[in-house]
């Protein structure tokens, strides 16, 4: 089984104040723990970032890129969705770990304990994602390879909801989630309340 890891850094942190992706935990940015927790389950690791010249410095130099336009500010961001289709539409594997940049308490143990499981979900299921009380956590699960044109087809109708995407898709949620390691941080509240 082919295994990639996609990492999205591409919002604004307008919430945050500050590029979220570079704060520190321990002394070392977001961006990079994120890209260390996906490295110990691929060695094919990618940002999907307009801020390529911002990261490059944090990152390793066998780190892969895919370089998103730099949105409007004016008008609202193309958003994950976007983000994951250009990731789907250059990486050709069987399963695609998606993270998000802002995870600080991630860890790769359940990523890899998850991973083991993905060769025995039915055949039809196009992801393996965490479900809570508030829907699914689709920036911290892995997607099948193959579910590009299911994508494609959902965003040709104009929506652009991962939660929409997901609940009309036959998806199998991840039993027994450490919940604290979902948690992200899009606010100083946020951060100050996971530190």
């Amino acid at each position: 089984m082919k295994l990639a890891a996609v990492i999205l850094a591409g919002g604004r942190s307008q919430r945050m104040g500050q590029d979220k992706a570079l704060l520190k935990k321990d002394g070392v940015t977001l961006l990079r723990r994120t890209w260390d927790v996906a490295h110990k389950l691929s060695t094919d690791v990618w940002v999907v970032t307009p801020y390529r010249d911002r990261y490059q410095a944090y990152l390793p130099a066998e780190t892969q890129w895919l370089d998103e336009p730099m949105s409007n500010p004016e008008l609202p961001p193309a958003g994950p969705l976007i983000a994951f289709q250009r990731a789907l539409s250059t990486i050709t594997v069987d399963w695609i770990l998606l993270l998000a940049c802002d995870l600080p308490n991630l860890e790769a143990e359940p990523l890899q304990r998850w991973c083991q499981a993905l060769p025995d979900l039915p055949a039809d299921a196009i992801a393996y994602v965490p479900q809570t009380t508030n829907g699914w956590e689709p920036l911290c699960g892995f997607y099948r390879g193959s579910c590009l044109p299911a994508l494609q087809d959902y965003l040709a109708t104009g929506e652009r909801s991962f939660q929409h995407w997901l609940t009309r898709s036959p998806v199998v949620a991840i039993p027994h989630v450490p919940i604290a390691m979902l948690a992200n941080c899009n606010t100083p509240a946020d951060w100050q309340r996971l530190q």
